[in-house]
């Protein structure tokens, strides 16, 4: 049950006042998040719904290329992050345990997945693999900020595929390539595919999943055949700096500001030779195994999503991620024909499978309003008098603040939730 009244959602009228980001300002008001401490943030029920949803999709999607999913410890002895010459990146947290043992805490794994490859994999056999896993990444950030968008500890889901020889790496970095503009593209979200660089990964070539919104970081360079981070185009021979323009065959390029959501490594054979990871071919011959890297961020996502689409009254939820569907108020107190109708109505949602959040709080209609569009659900149903005088329910859609046509007050559970699910289908 998901009424209001037993629910945690701690919504506020104002931002933080340090945070200038659109998403951290209305997460935080939106009542999905907290934070503990520098870079470090608390998810609430609803923005957990929202993040796990980010996490289902691209479950769905790397399980389709035929992806394993495992779990490796954030936890991690210093040794193999010594053989691959990572120990010493700053952002590295490191640490003893009470032996005096160096250990880490990992900000990515491909030290961990090529240290078992080195153990599991043996044969020519074995390969080709994809495996991944979601799991809290640590990262000494020195300047956390924008909410959720740079932080010290965030989830991330990051796969490796696992070759014979640089054919099979590009065919598997293709398959992530394939996933990944399947997930962007379920989100809603707009997005670029753009070269990058190999930076600290290091390896053969990359490319970013950047979001464009006024809060990213990072800087694209866009034409309509091309796309790149803007530090990649400036190192190209293709791309000239004109004062504060940038050229590419003498055509302008347009720059946009936006957020790395993904990135994807070819990364070779770098980690594999480092730590011993090598498969028998059919002659008996030892060869290092060929690794690529895929990673993407659940929570950048959902702060992307929130950039780019919420408007001056709050959050405005693609359907694919919104914390629920319905977002149900009720206008009358306990007791009066109008609460009756709508607790039916939740009943009847709820009983045909419909993902509803009822609010039952005992406020008034302006503030149950103002919280229903500052969560942002993609379809607001509201009973009240009017509603029992006209026999139908009000409906609003979210994106735009459209008033949608009137759902049946009474009738049949499931022609209520063929209503409720055509809407919903239409949405964005």
């Amino acid at each position: 049950m998901t009424r209001l009244t037993e629910y945690l959602l701690p919504t506020e009228k104002q931002a933080p006042a340090d945070a200038e980001a659109i998403s951290h300002k209305l997460m935080v008001r939106a009542g999905l998040i907290r934070q503990m401490g520098a870079g470090m943030w608390t998810w609430l029920p609803a923005g957990w719904r929202v993040h796990q949803r980010v996490v289902q999709i691209v479950r769905e999607e790397i399980d389709a290329i035929g992806g394993r999913e495992m779990l490796m410890p954030v936890l991690q002895p210093a040794e193999p992050w010594r053989k691959t010459g990572r120990l010493e990146i700053e952002e590295l947290f490191k640490l003893h345990h009470r032996k005096g043992s160096e250990l880490v805490l990992a900000m990515t794994h491909e030290e961990a997945l090529a240290f078992h490859a080195a153990q599991t994999i043996h044969s020519y056999r074995d390969l080709p693999l994809i495996l991944y896993h979601f799991q809290v990444k640590e990262r000494d950030e020195p300047r956390p900020r924008a909410g959720v968008l740079r932080t010290r500890e965030f989830v991330m889901k990051d796969s490796y595929s696992l070759d014979r020889d640089q054919a099979g790496l590009e065919e598997s970095y293709e398959r992530h390539v394939g996933a990944y503009d399947r997930i962007m593209q379920r989100t809603g979200l707009r997005f670029y595919r753009v070269e990058s660089d190999v930076g600290m990964m290091g390896g053969l070539g990359a490319h970013e999943y950047m979001a464009p919104c006024p809060a990213g970081e990072d800087e694209v360079a866009l034409a309509p055949d091309y796309a790149a981070n803007v530090e990649v185009a400036l190192k190209s021979s293709e791309v000239e700096q004109v004062g504060d323009r940038l050229l590419r065959g003498g055509e302008p390029l347009t720059v946009e500001p936006a957020i790395e959501v993904g990135n994807i490594f070819k990364l070779g054979t770098r980690y594999s030779e480092a730590l011993g990871a090598t498969y028998l071919d059919e002659r008996g011959e030892a060869h290092p195994i060929w690794m690529g890297s895929y990673g993407i961020g659940p929570a950048r996502l959902v702060a992307a999503a929130v950039e780019q689409f919420a408007d001056e009254h709050g959050i405005s939820w693609p359907r694919a991620l919104a914390p629920f569907a319905v977002h149900l108020v009720t206008l009358g107190g306990p007791g009066t024909p109008e609460r009756d109708a709508a607790d039916r109505l939740y009943e009847d949602l709820r009983g045909g499978g419909v993902d509803v959040l009822y609010d039952d709080r005992e406020r008034g209609p302006g503030e149950k309003f103002a919280d229903a569009e500052l969560l942002g659900c993609p379809l607001r149903l509201t009973v009240g008098r009017r509603s029992l005088d006209s026999g139908e329910v009000e409906v609003q859609v979210r994106r735009g603040r459209k008033d949608a046509p009137g759902l049946p007050l009474s009738g049949e559970r499931a022609e209520l939730v063929r209503a409720v699910d055509e809407l919903w289908q239409s949405l964005p």
